[in-house]
C-alpha cells in the first residue's frame, strides 16, 4: 500500500495519529474510538514512508490475542511488524542471551504458584485453605510489579496502606515472599513476573547486551499504557535506552488493574517526562450509541481524579434505546427478569453471542447461569481456565485434525455438518445439556468449534477441514477464543477489550460495586471504573440492575451502588433515567396494554402479545402453513447450529400463519420479526406464506 492508500478512510484524529512518525507519541484514545486502528495505521504509514524499519519496529500489547490482532491487521495493511506481550518480547530476549549472561539452562516456567506459595505458607505457620493461598500469591505477583525484594515490601504497603490477606502481617508477608524465592531457585523454577525481572536485571547488569537490544529494536508502540507497572516501565525504558521513538496509546478512564501492580501515572505524566511530545486524543466512539455514550461521560465525570486526561466521548452511531436501570426484591427475582429480557432480544433476532452479563465477582454468575438454563438458553463462562488448553477443547481439535488427515477430509458435506458429525463422536449434540456448572460449559466450549466452522463456510464458501484447523492453530497462537452462539456471562474484569450489542450489568449493591474491601477514595475510584468499563461494552442495549436481598430472600437491607445514586445529576443531565421494576426517578410513561384482536381483553404473557390474541380465544391459523413454517425453522436451526428458538418461536410462527403478511411492513409488525430479522428472512418468509398463491 502506499502512505496515501493506508492514511485513506481516518477520520481527522485518526489521521493526526498515523501522521506523527517522529519522537515520542501519547495516544489518548476512549472506549471504542479505534485506537488499534490508528497505532497499526501509523506503523504501517511510517514503514511505507520509509521513516520506520519494520525489522527494527516492535509492538507491545498486554495480551496474547491483542498481540494476534495487531498482527493480523499489520499484514492486512502490508506490513510485517513483531507484535508481542512484555512477556513474549522479555522471554524471546532471556533465551537468546540466557547462556552467554548467566549460564547453564533457562530456568522452567511455573505454571501456577498454589503449589509452592501453600507449601510456603504451611512452613510460616500461616493458612493453607484456597482464598488464602491466592491472596497470598496476589501480594507476590503485587511486589514483582513494583520489582520490590521482600525487605522492600513492608515499607511499600505500608506507605500506602495496602493490607495483608487474613490475619497474616505484613512481616510474615515479607518471609513468605523470601521463602517462595527460595523454593523456586532450589526446584530451578521461575514464574510469570519473573521473566520480565530477570530480563530487567540482565539489560542492567550487561551494557553490551543492553545496546544488542537496542540495536534490535528501534521503534516502540504500546498499547493499554495505563495498565504499565513499575516492572514494565523499567522494561521499555531499557530498551529505549536514550532515544525517544515510542508511542503509547491508553484512556486512564480504562485503569483497572491497579491492585495488581498497574499505574496510569504514565500515561497520565507521558508529556511531563516528555516535554516535546505530541499529544492525539480520539473521542469518536464507533462502538456506543449515543444515550450509553452519554451514560459513561456522566459516570466518569463525577470521578474527583480524573484530570486533564478525562475524555469525553461522543458518539458516531446512529440514537439507541435509552440505557435502563431495575431495582428487584432479590437476586433470584433479578436473575428471572434478566433471563426472560435476554430471551425476548434473542426472540426478536439478537444473536445470543450479541449478549452479555457482566458482574464484579464471578460468584454472582450461578444465579444468571441458572435462569438463562431454565429458558433453554446456552451460556459461557469467561476468565476461567484458558480455552485452548481445556480438556474438551484439546480433545474436540485432535479429533477435527486426524479427520482432516483422512479421507473424511474430501467429503462432500457442508463444513458445519461435517463437524457436527466429527464431534458427535466425543458425545456431543446439538441440544444444550440440561443444568448448569461444568457440563454446560463444556458443551458450550465444544459448540463453539461448531459456530466457527459455520462463520468459516459463510466467509469462504470453499473452506474445508484443513481449512479449519489452520484458523484453530492460528487463534491458539494468538488465544483467539472462537465465539459461542451462548450468552457470555464475565466479571467486568475479564469483559475488558471485548463489547456486544446487549449488555446487562447486574448485582449493583454496595460491597459488590465498589467492592467491600475497596475502603480508600483511590480504591472506590477504581471500582468507578469498573463500571465505566461495564457501561461501555454495550453498543446499543444496556440495562444496569440491583436487587435489595441476597437468594430468594423476601427481606434485606442491602442498597444500591452509590455509582447509580450520581447518574440522573452528574454531567447535568437534562432527563432522569428510567427505572421500569423499581422505584421511579420522575414520571414513568406508561404504554397502553396490547389488546386481543378477537375479544379485546388486555394480553398478559409475551406469548399472547406475540399472537395478538388469547390463548382462550379461536386461532384462525393454515395448520399446513404453520407445518411448513416450523419444517423451515428446524432446517434452519440445523444449518446454523442453534436452538430452534433462536430463529423464531413457536408465538411468532403461530402469529404468522394466522396473521399471513403480504409484505416487508406486514412482517415487521409481528413481535419477534426486527430489522435483523426482517432482511434476514423476509423474502423466504413470503415466499412461505403465499407458496400456493
Amino acid at each position: 500500500m502506499t502512505p496515501e492508500q493506508i492514511l485513506d478512510g481516518l477520520d481527522p484524529e485518526q489521521r493526526a495519529a498515523a501522521e506523527a512518525l517522529h519522537g515520542p507519541v501519547v495516544i489518548l484514545a476512549g472506549a471504542g474510538t479505534g485506537k488499534t486502528r490508528a497505532i497499526t495505521h501509523r506503523i504501517a504509514h511510517g514503514v511505507a514512508t520509509g521513516l520506520h524499519d519494520p525489522r527494527r519496529t516492535l509492538a507491545v500489547t498486554f495480551t496474547a490475542r491483542a498481540a494476534g490482532e495487531m498482527r493480523g491487521r499489520l499484514r492486512a495493511l502490508g506490513t510485517d511488524v513483531t507484535a508481542r506481550t512484555f512477556h513474549a518480547a522479555a522471554l524471546a530476549q532471556l533465551k537468546h542471551f540466557w547462556g552467554r549472561a548467566v549460564g547453564g539452562p533457562l530456568p522452567e516456567i511455573l505454571p501456577s504458584k498454589a503449589r509452592q506459595v501453600a507449601i510456603v505458607a504451611a512452613g510460616l505457620s500461616l493458612p493453607t485453605d484456597a482464598a488464602m493461598v491466592r491472596d497470598l500469591a496476589s501480594e507476590i505477583e503485587w511486589a514483582k510489579a513494583r520489582n520490590l525484594h521482600s525487605e522492600q515490601y513492608v515499607e511499600a504497603a505500608a506507605l500506602i496502606g495496602r493490607q495483608p490477606p487474613g490475619s497474616a502481617t505484613r512481616e510474615q508477608v515479607a518471609a513468605v515472599i523470601t521463602d517462595y524465592e527460595r523454593l523456586l531457585s532450589r526446584e530451578g523454577l521461575m514464574d510469570f513476573d519473573d521473566v520480565l525481572r530477570l530480563t530487567v536485571g540482565m539489560l542492567d547488569d550487561s551494557p553490551a547486551i543492553a545496546d544488542e537490544v537496542r540495536d534490535r529494536y528501534r521503534w516502540f508502540t504500546v498499547d493499554e499504557f495505563q495498565d504499565v507497572n513499575p516492572l514494565q516501565m523499567r522494561l521499555l525504558s531499557l530498551w529505549l535506552g536514550d532515544r525517544d521513538d515510542l508511542c503509547v496509546v491508553g484512556d486512564a478512564a480504562q485503569t483497572i488493574y491497579t491492585f495488581a501492580g498497574a499505574s496510569p501515572e504514565y500515561l497520565e505524566g507521558f508529556r511531563t517526562n516528555w516535554p516535546n511530545a505530541t499529544e492525539v486524543r480520539l473521542v469518536r466512539s464507533y462502538r456506543c450509541s449515543p444515550q450509553i455514550v452519554d451514560l459513561a461521560n456522566r459516570v466518569i465525570a463525577a470521578s474527583p481524579e480524573m484530570g486533564t486526561s478525562r475524555l469525553v466521548l461522543r458518539s458516531e452511531q446512529p440514537a439507541g434505546p435509552k440505557p435502563k436501570v431495575n431495582e428487584y426484591a432479590n437476586e433470584d427475582a433479578e436473575a428471572t427478569a434478566v433471563a426472560r429480557d435476554i430471551a425476548v432480544l434473542i426472540a426478536g433476532g439478537l444473536p445470543p453471542r450479541e449478549i452479555a452479563v457482566l458482574y464484579r465477582v464471578n460468584a454472582q454468575s450461578e444465579p444468571i447461569e441458572e435462569a438463562l438454563g431454565r429458558l433453554g438458553i446456552a451460556t459461557v463462562l469467561t476468565g476461567s481456565e484458558r480455552f485452548f488448553d481445556r480438556a474438551e477443547v484439546r480433545r474436540a481439535i485432535t479429533l477435527l485434525r486426524g479427520a482432516a488427515r483422512s479421507d473424511e477430509a474430501n467429503s462432500q458435506a457442508p463444513l458445519p455438518e461435517q463437524v457436527r458429525a466429527i464431534l458427535s463422536s466425543m458425545g456431543h449434540t446439538a441440544e444444550r445439556p440440561s443444568g448448569t456448572g461444568a457440563v454446560v460449559e463444556a458443551w458450550a466450549n465444544v459448540s463453539r468449534l461448531v459456530t466457527l466452522a459455520s462463520d468459516l463456510a459463510q466467509r469462504e464458501p470453499d473452506s474445508n477441514l484443513g481449512s479449519l484447523i489452520t484458523e484453530l492453530d492460528e487463534r491458539s497462537t494468538a488465544q483467539h477464543v472462537p465465539d459461542a452462539e451462548a450468552v457470555t456471562l464475565s466479571s467486568l474484569h475479564a469483559a475488558k477489550g471485548l463489547e456486544w450489542q446487549a449488555v446487562f450489568l447486574v448485582g449493583l449493591v454496595e460491597g459488590s460495586l465498589p467492592i467491600v474491601h475497596a475502603t480508600t477514595p483511590t480504591s472506590i475510584e477504581e471500582e468507578r471504573r469498573l463500571l465505566y468499563v461495564g457501561i461501555t461494552r454495550a453498543r446499543e442495549h444496556l440495562t444496569l440492575s440491583w436487587s435489595r436481598a441476597r437468594g430468594s430472600s423476601a427481606w434485606g437491607s442491602r442498597t444500591r451502588s452509590r455509582f447509580l445514586d450520581e447518574l440522573p445529576s452528574a454531567g447535568g443531565a437534562s432527563e432522569p433515567l428510567v427505572i421500569p421494576g423499581g422505584q421511579p426517578r420522575g414520571e414513568r410513561r406508561r404504554t397502553p396494554p396490547a389488546r386481543c384482536r378477537v375479544c379485546g381483553k388486555s394480553l398478559v404473557t409475551g406469548p399472547e402479545r406475540t399472537m395478538g390474541r388469547c390463548r382462550a380465544c379461536p386461532a384462525d391459523v393454515d395448520e399446513a402453513l404453520f407445518e411448513r413454517l416450523r419444517d423451515w425453522r428446524s432446517a434452519e436451526a440445523k444449518r446454523r447450529s442453534v436452538p430452534a428458538y433462536v430463529v423464531f418461536t413457536d408465538a411468532t410462527l403461530m402469529a404468522l400463519a394466522e396473521r399471513r403478511p403480504t409484505d416487508d411492513e406486514g412482517l415487521r409488525q409481528i413481535p419477534g420479526i426486527g430489522r435483523t430479522k426482517l432482511d434476514e428472512y423476509g423474502a423466504v418468509l413470503l415466499e412461505l406464506l403465499h407458496v400456493d398463491e
